[in-house]
Protein backbone atom coordinates (compact mmCIF):
# COMPACT_ATOMS: atom_id res chain seq x y z
CA UNK A 1 0.00 0.00 0.00
CA UNK A 2 1.52 3.67 -1.01
CA UNK A 3 0.36 6.42 1.50
CA UNK A 4 2.48 9.06 0.00
CA UNK A 5 0.91 11.79 -1.19
CA UNK A 6 0.10 12.19 -5.71
CA UNK A 7 2.03 13.95 -7.89
CA UNK A 8 -0.46 16.22 -8.22
CA UNK A 9 -0.79 17.22 -4.43
CA UNK A 10 3.43 17.38 -4.00
CA UNK A 11 3.65 20.17 -6.76
CA UNK A 12 0.17 22.01 -5.92
CA UNK A 13 1.65 22.48 -2.27
CA UNK A 14 4.77 23.64 -3.52
CA UNK A 15 3.72 25.95 -5.93
CA UNK A 16 1.39 27.49 -2.79
CA UNK A 17 4.44 27.74 -0.42
CA UNK A 18 6.39 29.68 -2.81
CA UNK A 19 4.02 31.93 -3.61
CA UNK A 20 2.84 31.96 0.13
CA UNK A 21 6.53 32.73 1.72
CA UNK A 22 7.29 35.18 -0.78
CA UNK A 23 3.49 36.68 0.27
CA UNK A 24 2.81 36.28 3.49
CA UNK A 25 5.91 38.07 5.88
CA UNK A 26 5.59 39.43 9.00
CA UNK A 27 5.59 42.87 7.96
CA UNK A 28 2.41 42.16 4.98
CA UNK A 29 0.81 40.86 7.45
CA UNK A 30 0.83 43.00 10.18
CA UNK A 31 -0.46 45.32 7.65
CA UNK A 32 -3.62 43.04 6.72
CA UNK A 33 -4.10 42.48 10.02
CA UNK A 34 -4.46 46.62 10.42
CA UNK A 35 -7.71 46.70 8.26
CA UNK A 36 -11.54 45.65 8.45
CA UNK A 37 -11.18 42.41 7.31
CA UNK A 38 -8.15 40.32 7.55
CA UNK A 39 -8.22 39.43 3.68
CA UNK A 40 -4.75 40.07 1.77
CA UNK A 41 -6.80 40.62 -1.87
CA UNK A 42 -3.25 40.76 -3.94
CA UNK A 43 -2.57 37.60 -2.73
CA UNK A 44 -5.67 35.97 -3.71
CA UNK A 45 -5.62 37.12 -7.08
CA UNK A 46 -1.91 35.75 -7.05
CA UNK A 47 -2.97 32.52 -6.12
CA UNK A 48 -5.86 32.65 -8.49
CA UNK A 49 -3.73 33.79 -11.70
CA UNK A 50 -0.56 30.67 -10.88
CA UNK A 51 -4.09 28.70 -11.07
CA UNK A 52 -4.19 27.64 -7.45
CA UNK A 53 -7.66 28.41 -6.86
CA UNK A 54 -9.06 26.23 -9.89
CA UNK A 55 -6.11 23.40 -9.84
CA UNK A 56 -8.20 21.75 -7.25
CA UNK A 57 -11.53 22.10 -8.93
CA UNK A 58 -13.51 19.99 -11.18
CA UNK A 59 -13.15 21.05 -15.07
CA UNK A 60 -16.73 21.69 -14.91
CA UNK A 61 -16.16 24.75 -13.50
CA UNK A 62 -12.74 25.75 -15.36
CA UNK A 63 -10.49 23.60 -12.66
CA UNK A 64 -7.40 21.30 -13.25
CA UNK A 65 -9.96 18.22 -12.16
CA UNK A 66 -8.42 17.36 -8.99
CA UNK A 67 -10.51 17.49 -5.41
CA UNK A 68 -10.26 16.87 -1.51
CA UNK A 69 -6.95 15.87 -1.18
CA UNK A 70 -5.20 18.56 -3.56
CA UNK A 71 -7.29 20.93 -1.86
CA UNK A 72 -6.39 19.94 1.72
CA UNK A 73 -2.37 19.78 0.83
CA UNK A 74 -3.31 23.51 -0.39
CA UNK A 75 -4.88 23.96 3.12
CA UNK A 76 -1.80 22.78 4.98
CA UNK A 77 0.88 25.45 3.16
CA UNK A 78 -1.77 28.28 3.97
CA UNK A 79 -2.39 27.41 7.86
CA UNK A 80 1.70 27.00 7.95
CA UNK A 81 1.56 30.62 6.23
CA UNK A 82 -1.41 31.85 8.41
CA UNK A 83 -2.61 33.53 5.21
CA UNK A 84 -5.38 35.77 5.43
CA UNK A 85 -7.69 34.03 2.12
CA UNK A 86 -10.35 32.62 2.62
CA UNK A 87 -9.51 29.26 0.24
CA UNK A 88 -11.67 27.21 2.77
CA UNK A 89 -14.70 28.85 2.82
CA UNK A 90 -14.81 30.00 -1.11
CA UNK A 91 -12.79 27.06 -2.82
CA UNK A 92 -13.03 23.74 -0.65
CA UNK A 93 -16.62 24.47 0.84
CA UNK A 94 -18.73 26.87 -1.62
CA UNK A 95 -16.99 26.46 -4.90
CA UNK A 96 -16.42 22.92 -4.80
CA UNK A 97 -20.78 22.28 -3.52
CA UNK A 98 -21.60 24.40 -6.83
CA UNK A 99 -18.99 22.18 -9.14
CA UNK A 100 -21.04 18.92 -7.45
CA UNK A 101 -24.48 20.26 -7.45
CA UNK A 102 -24.82 23.38 -9.12
CA UNK A 103 -26.71 23.68 -12.68
CA UNK A 104 -24.89 25.09 -15.51
CA UNK A 105 -26.17 28.22 -14.91
CA UNK A 106 -25.27 28.50 -10.87
CA UNK A 107 -21.86 27.21 -12.27
CA UNK A 108 -21.37 29.55 -14.78
CA UNK A 109 -22.22 32.44 -12.46
CA UNK A 110 -20.62 31.83 -9.31
CA UNK A 111 -18.41 28.86 -9.03
CA UNK A 112 -15.96 29.86 -12.63
CA UNK A 113 -15.63 33.59 -11.39
CA UNK A 114 -14.36 31.93 -7.84
CA UNK A 115 -12.04 29.58 -9.52
CA UNK A 116 -10.98 32.57 -11.33
CA UNK A 117 -10.69 34.63 -7.79
CA UNK A 118 -12.57 37.35 -9.51
CA UNK A 119 -15.75 36.03 -6.70
CA UNK A 120 -15.50 35.34 -3.07
CA UNK A 121 -17.99 32.94 -1.81
CA UNK A 122 -18.75 31.11 1.11
CA UNK A 123 -20.80 28.78 3.40
CA UNK A 124 -22.84 29.54 6.47
CA UNK A 125 -22.75 26.58 8.46
CA UNK A 126 -23.14 28.12 12.47
CA UNK A 127 -26.21 29.16 14.33
CA UNK A 128 -26.24 30.33 17.92
CA UNK A 129 -27.68 28.21 20.60
CA UNK A 130 -27.52 25.27 17.55
CA UNK A 131 -24.53 22.79 18.20
CA UNK A 132 -25.65 20.65 15.13
CA UNK A 133 -25.18 21.74 11.82
CA UNK A 134 -27.05 19.38 10.15
CA UNK A 135 -30.09 20.38 11.48
CA UNK A 136 -30.69 24.13 10.71
CA UNK A 137 -32.65 26.05 12.70
CA UNK A 138 -33.08 28.60 10.12
CA UNK A 139 -36.73 27.91 7.99
CA UNK A 140 -37.66 28.34 4.22
CA UNK A 141 -41.08 28.12 3.23
CA UNK A 142 -42.94 28.77 0.18
CA UNK A 143 -45.05 31.64 -0.36
CA UNK A 144 -46.25 33.61 -3.33
CA UNK A 145 -44.05 30.63 -5.31
CA UNK A 146 -40.89 31.82 -3.69
CA UNK A 147 -38.62 30.44 -0.78
CA UNK A 148 -38.70 32.78 2.45
CA UNK A 149 -35.77 32.72 4.70
CA UNK A 150 -36.12 33.04 8.30
CA UNK A 151 -33.37 33.07 11.11
CA UNK A 152 -29.87 34.39 11.39
CA UNK A 153 -26.27 32.72 10.67
CA UNK A 154 -23.03 33.51 12.85
CA UNK A 155 -20.31 33.54 12.31
CA UNK A 156 -19.83 32.70 9.01
CA UNK A 157 -16.12 32.77 7.35
CA UNK A 158 -15.45 35.23 5.09
CA UNK A 159 -18.91 36.56 5.33
CA UNK A 160 -17.82 40.24 5.19
CA UNK A 161 -15.90 39.91 1.93
CA UNK A 162 -18.16 37.08 0.36
CA UNK A 163 -20.69 37.92 -2.54
CA UNK A 164 -22.34 34.77 -2.22
CA UNK A 165 -23.48 33.02 0.37
CA UNK A 166 -25.01 29.21 0.64
CA UNK A 167 -27.50 29.34 3.89
CA UNK A 168 -28.87 26.31 4.78
CA UNK A 169 -32.07 25.90 5.98
CA UNK A 170 -34.77 23.87 6.97
CA UNK A 171 -37.88 22.92 4.99
CA UNK A 172 -40.68 20.63 5.76
CA UNK A 173 -39.08 17.94 2.62
CA UNK A 174 -35.35 18.06 4.96
CA UNK A 175 -32.57 20.63 4.86
CA UNK A 176 -31.78 22.45 1.18
CA UNK A 177 -28.56 25.00 0.44
CA UNK A 178 -29.84 28.24 -0.97
CA UNK A 179 -27.61 30.40 -2.81
CA UNK A 180 -28.43 34.22 -1.22
CA UNK A 181 -26.08 37.32 -2.80
CA UNK A 182 -24.56 38.73 -0.41
CA UNK A 183 -26.32 42.19 -1.40
CA UNK A 184 -29.61 40.41 0.23
CA UNK A 185 -28.78 40.26 3.28
CA UNK A 186 -28.01 42.40 6.33
CA UNK A 187 -24.15 42.27 7.48
CA UNK A 188 -22.59 42.87 11.23
CA UNK A 189 -18.81 42.27 11.63
CA UNK A 190 -18.12 40.12 14.55
CA UNK A 191 -14.35 40.53 15.38
CA UNK A 192 -12.73 36.80 15.82
CA UNK A 193 -9.84 35.64 17.94
CA UNK A 194 -7.30 35.69 15.26
CA UNK A 195 -8.16 39.82 14.51
CA UNK A 196 -10.01 38.30 11.68
CA UNK A 197 -13.98 39.60 10.91
CA UNK A 198 -16.53 37.11 10.31
CA UNK A 199 -20.59 37.35 9.52
CA UNK A 200 -23.44 37.57 11.70
CA UNK A 201 -26.67 37.15 8.75
CA UNK A 202 -30.12 38.30 9.48
CA UNK A 203 -32.29 36.29 6.81
CA UNK A 204 -35.65 37.33 7.88
CA UNK A 205 -37.58 38.37 5.14
CA UNK A 206 -34.75 36.98 2.16
CA UNK A 207 -37.02 35.93 -0.75
CA UNK A 208 -35.54 33.54 -2.93
CA UNK A 209 -36.67 31.48 -6.48
CA UNK A 210 -36.16 27.85 -7.45
CA UNK A 211 -33.25 28.97 -9.69
CA UNK A 212 -31.48 29.58 -5.99
CA UNK A 213 -31.35 26.51 -4.41
CA UNK A 214 -28.68 23.93 -4.83
CA UNK A 215 -28.89 20.53 -5.49
CA UNK A 216 -31.75 18.57 -5.52
CA UNK A 217 -31.76 17.17 -1.72
CA UNK A 218 -30.24 17.26 1.60
CA UNK A 219 -27.59 15.10 0.87
CA UNK A 220 -25.81 18.94 -0.20
CA UNK A 221 -26.05 20.32 3.43
CA UNK A 222 -24.28 16.65 4.80
CA UNK A 223 -21.41 17.02 1.74
CA UNK A 224 -20.93 20.79 2.80
CA UNK A 225 -19.90 20.10 6.49
CA UNK A 226 -18.16 17.21 5.44
CA UNK A 227 -15.54 19.22 3.37
CA UNK A 228 -15.81 21.83 5.57
CA UNK A 229 -14.50 20.24 8.68
CA UNK A 230 -11.86 18.36 6.64
CA UNK A 231 -10.50 21.49 5.57
CA UNK A 232 -10.56 22.86 8.35
CA UNK A 233 -8.35 20.01 9.73
CA UNK A 234 -6.34 20.38 6.97
CA UNK A 235 -5.35 23.60 7.68
CA UNK A 236 -4.89 23.13 11.36
CA UNK A 237 -2.36 20.72 10.23
CA UNK A 238 -0.55 23.50 8.68
CA UNK A 239 -0.70 25.96 11.87
CA UNK A 240 0.30 23.26 14.44
CA UNK A 241 3.19 22.29 12.62
CA UNK A 242 4.48 25.38 11.83
CA UNK A 243 4.17 26.44 15.36
CA UNK A 244 6.17 23.16 16.54
CA UNK A 245 9.12 24.16 14.08
CA UNK A 246 8.94 27.70 15.30
CA UNK A 247 8.80 26.43 18.91
CA UNK A 248 11.67 23.88 18.26
CA UNK A 249 13.83 26.40 16.65
CA UNK A 250 13.53 28.53 19.92
CA UNK A 251 14.43 26.30 22.03
CA UNK A 252 17.57 25.38 20.23
CA UNK A 253 18.28 29.14 20.37
CA UNK A 254 17.31 30.29 23.45
CA UNK A 255 20.11 29.65 26.48
CA UNK A 256 19.02 29.81 30.22
CA UNK A 257 21.86 28.64 33.37
CA UNK A 258 24.02 27.89 30.46
CA UNK A 259 22.19 25.65 28.35
CA UNK A 260 19.70 25.49 25.38
CA UNK A 261 16.69 25.04 27.11
CA UNK A 262 15.79 22.78 24.32
CA UNK A 263 18.08 19.96 26.25
CA UNK A 264 16.17 20.63 29.40
CA UNK A 265 13.97 17.22 30.12
CA UNK A 266 10.61 18.57 30.38
CA UNK A 267 11.01 21.01 27.51
CA UNK A 268 11.97 18.07 25.57
CA UNK A 269 9.06 16.22 26.89
CA UNK A 270 7.16 18.55 25.89
CA UNK A 271 8.18 19.30 21.97
CA UNK A 272 7.48 15.63 21.86
CA UNK A 273 4.33 14.96 23.03
CA UNK A 274 3.83 18.63 20.67
CA UNK A 275 5.51 16.35 17.96
CA UNK A 276 2.90 12.96 18.26
CA UNK A 277 -0.19 15.20 18.39
CA UNK A 278 0.62 16.71 15.13
CA UNK A 279 1.21 13.92 13.49
CA UNK A 280 -2.08 12.62 14.91
CA UNK A 281 -4.00 15.36 13.43
CA UNK A 282 -2.48 14.94 10.25
CA UNK A 283 -2.83 11.05 10.11
CA UNK A 284 -6.21 11.06 11.24
CA UNK A 285 -6.81 14.16 8.25
CA UNK A 286 -5.65 12.21 5.49
CA UNK A 287 -8.01 9.07 6.69
CA UNK A 288 -10.93 10.99 6.59
CA UNK A 289 -9.98 13.17 3.49
CA UNK A 290 -9.34 9.78 1.63
CA UNK A 291 -12.85 8.13 2.77
CA UNK A 292 -14.87 11.71 2.20
CA UNK A 293 -13.41 11.42 -1.49
CA UNK A 294 -14.11 8.16 -2.13
CA UNK A 295 -17.42 8.79 -1.11
CA UNK A 296 -16.97 6.35 1.80
CA UNK A 297 -19.35 6.58 4.92
CA UNK A 298 -17.26 9.13 6.83
CA UNK A 299 -18.59 10.26 9.73
CA UNK A 300 -16.61 8.87 12.71
CA UNK A 301 -13.53 9.41 10.75
CA UNK A 302 -14.55 13.22 10.38
CA UNK A 303 -15.78 13.18 13.90
CA UNK A 304 -12.24 11.56 15.29
CA UNK A 305 -10.05 14.11 12.47
CA UNK A 306 -11.80 17.38 14.08
CA UNK A 307 -11.16 15.94 17.95
CA UNK A 308 -7.57 15.47 17.27
CA UNK A 309 -7.61 18.63 15.36
CA UNK A 310 -9.07 20.24 18.31
CA UNK A 311 -7.39 18.25 21.41
CA UNK A 312 -4.54 18.14 20.01
CA UNK A 313 -4.46 21.73 18.44
CA UNK A 314 -5.13 23.10 22.01
CA UNK A 315 -2.22 20.96 23.17
CA UNK A 316 -0.02 22.35 20.98
CA UNK A 317 -0.89 25.90 20.72
CA UNK A 318 -0.55 26.02 24.64
CA UNK A 319 2.95 24.58 24.34
CA UNK A 320 4.73 26.81 21.54
CA UNK A 321 3.30 29.85 24.27
CA UNK A 322 4.56 28.10 27.09
CA UNK A 323 8.08 27.32 25.87
CA UNK A 324 8.51 30.77 24.26
CA UNK A 325 7.50 32.14 27.23
CA UNK A 326 6.95 35.91 27.64
CA UNK A 327 7.70 36.03 23.45
CA UNK A 328 4.85 33.56 23.34
CA UNK A 329 2.34 36.43 24.40
CA UNK A 330 3.96 39.28 22.41
CA UNK A 331 0.85 40.36 19.71
CA UNK A 332 4.01 41.77 17.24
CA UNK A 333 6.25 37.74 17.49
CA UNK A 334 5.02 35.55 14.60
CA UNK A 335 3.96 32.98 16.94
CA UNK A 336 0.52 34.54 18.49
CA UNK A 337 -0.62 33.97 14.99
CA UNK A 338 0.21 30.73 14.68
CA UNK A 339 -1.54 30.52 18.49
CA UNK A 340 -4.41 32.15 17.65
CA UNK A 341 -5.39 30.34 14.26
CA UNK A 342 -5.44 27.39 16.15
CA UNK A 343 -7.92 28.32 18.89
CA UNK A 344 -9.77 29.55 15.77
CA UNK A 345 -9.75 26.32 14.11
CA UNK A 346 -10.04 24.48 17.65
CA UNK A 347 -13.58 25.67 17.66
CA UNK A 348 -14.53 25.39 14.22
CA UNK A 349 -17.75 23.54 13.49
CA UNK A 350 -17.63 21.71 16.94
CA UNK A 351 -15.04 21.34 19.45
CA UNK A 352 -13.50 18.45 20.98
CA UNK A 353 -16.37 17.72 23.49
CA UNK A 354 -18.74 17.87 20.27
CA UNK A 355 -17.06 15.26 18.18
CA UNK A 356 -16.92 13.07 20.98
CA UNK A 357 -20.61 13.34 21.39
CA UNK A 358 -20.90 12.57 17.71
CA UNK A 359 -18.58 9.54 18.56
CA UNK A 360 -20.60 8.36 21.61
CA UNK A 361 -23.59 8.46 19.24
CA UNK A 362 -22.26 6.28 16.34
CA UNK A 363 -21.06 3.58 19.33
CA UNK A 364 -24.34 3.68 20.40
CA UNK A 365 -26.02 3.26 17.38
Amino acid sequence: MDFSCTEAQTDLSGLARKILGDRATNERLREVERAPDRFDRALWTQLARAEVLSAALPSSVGGGGFGLLEQCSVLIEIGRAVAPVPYLASITTAAAALAQFGTPEQQRRWAVPAANGELVLTAALTEENNPDPHRPACRAQRLDGEWVLTGTKTTVPAGPVADLVLVPASTPEGPRVFLVEAAQLALQRQRIVDSDSEAFFDLDGVRLGDDQVLGPDSAVLDWLINRATVGGCAHQVGVLARALELTSEYARERVQFGRPIGSFQAVAQRLADAFIDVEAVRLTLWQAAWRVEEGLPCATEVATAKFWAAEAGHRVAHTAVHVHGGVGIDLDHPLHRYFVAAKRNEFFLGGAAAQLGRLGDALVD
